[in-house]
């Protein structure tokens, strides 16, 4: 029982934050965050943290004053970070600033929390910081609920009571879903705002509820385009869904070997497989001579490579082509799993191939030795 119970909202998905470019229209904005802790000790040290996770960095520190308050100023300059007011290490309050805000915490100093999340102190401030409560209020109902059902677990299963057993597990199983469709109803209420991101981070199922990530995603394109937030987000959209069969293949330029841009659009009118690989990946160098056998075969009759790689070591790039005879049409933006492109493509493993028609259509997906000259013999014959 208790190994079912999530942890929401302790850890955050925003790894990818760090890859994604300043984008334009993007405008620093200051905040400020104000608070007061009753039975604070004058002189305690204050925090101002950035990050919900086990390890968040330390941007600013202050000290109670002999009322128990407190303020930091900072300049939001992402568009939207998830921060944390850290009280001498014993009590973690998170808050979420888009830049532009004036916060008001309030708390307690007896209080003690470590991650940040269950607490009585409040952040308030901005519309994100009320759905924020919310969300936190519905899942604090449930933490209530499975502390119970956690020791009639424990009773039943010391009188080996299957029967109470599977109730407790069906009312557990019936009150998650229930938070679930509250979390999901509350969403499109949330726009286009960092903590609509930040729900659809923590709560959704990236294959159950794809169409409403995709549908959030969409809506940020369109509305809230600039955040590097929002830009993680779609981005990670993408990858989920990846590309299908039948899509036109996505357009991308990427250097080359030489730092000369290669467009996938330069290669139209070949039949052209896309390969995802690099010099650090096994299985890709392993099937690099298979590959070679075929290109050396066919590459006079319509038909060309276009090898991406994930690697971020220009020179082990280079010294693999090499290496590995790749004689074929090379892009990499170095990124290593941070590439755009791969991102784009919803490339989560390497190696991975995209077959493309000679308009630029996917007719083919991860197609490896006999299984790939099978459909080139047939397309080239």
């Amino acid at each position: 029982m208790k190994g079912s119970y999530h942890h929401w909202l302790l850890a955050l998905l925003f790894s990818g934050w760090s890859a994604v470019a300043a984008q334009d229209g993007l405008q620093p904005k200051p905040f400020t965050i104000k608070g007061t802790f009753k039975n604070g000790v004058p002189g305690t040290k204050v925090y101002l943290q950035l990050g919900a996770t086990q390890q968040p960095v330390v941007l600013d520190s202050t000290t109670l004053a002999k009322d128990g308050t407190f303020s930091f100023t900072r300049t939001e300059a992402d568009g939207g970070n998830v921060y944390q007011i850290n009280l001498a290490n014993r009590q973690r309050l998170n808050f979420l600033a888009e830049g532009g805000e004036q916060f008001t915490l309030a708390g307690d100093a007896n209080d003690s929390n470590e991650d940040g999340v269950q607490t009585s102190g409040t952040i308030t401030g901005s519309t994100n910081m009320t759905y924020y409560h919310k969300i936190l209020q519905q899942v604090g109902g449930l933490r209530e609920k499975v502390a119970l059902w956690n020791t009639e677990y424990e009773k039943a299963s010391q009188k080996n009571d299957q029967k109470k057993i599977n109730e407790i597990q069906g009312n557990f199983e019936k009150a998650e879903r229930e938070l679930m469709a509250q979390i999901k109803t509350m969403l499109p209420e949330m726009g286009s705002s960092f903590i609509a991101v930040f729900t659809a981070n923590n709560f959704l199922n990236s294959q159950q509820d794809l169409p409403v990530l995709e549908a959030l995603a969409d809506k940020l394109q369109k509305e809230n385009p600039n955040p590097k937030y929002a830009q993680a987000f779609i981005a990670g959209v993408k990858r989920i869904k990846g590309i299908s069969v039948g899509d036109l293949a996505p357009e991308f330029s990427l250097s080359d070997p030489d730092g000369k841009a290669v467009t996938l659009s330069s290669l139209r009118g070949k039949y052209v497989l896309l390969d995802f690989w690099a010099s650090w990946c096994g299985p890709c160098r392993r099937e690099n001579p298979n590959v070679v056998k075929l290109y050396d075969r066919y590459k006079s009759k319509n038909f060309e490579i276009y090898g991406v790689s994930l690697d971020k070591d220009k020179e082990k790039w280079i010294q693999a082509i090499k290496d590995d005879n790749l004689t074929w049409v090379h892009g990499s933006d170095l990124k290593y799993w941070n590439s755009n492109v791969a991102a784009m493509y919803g490339v989560n493993g390497i190696p991975a191939t995209y077959l493309l028609d000679q308009e630029g259509r996917v007719i083919a997906k991860d197609l490896r030795g006999a299984a790939l000259e099978k459909k080139l013999e047939e397309l080239l014959k």
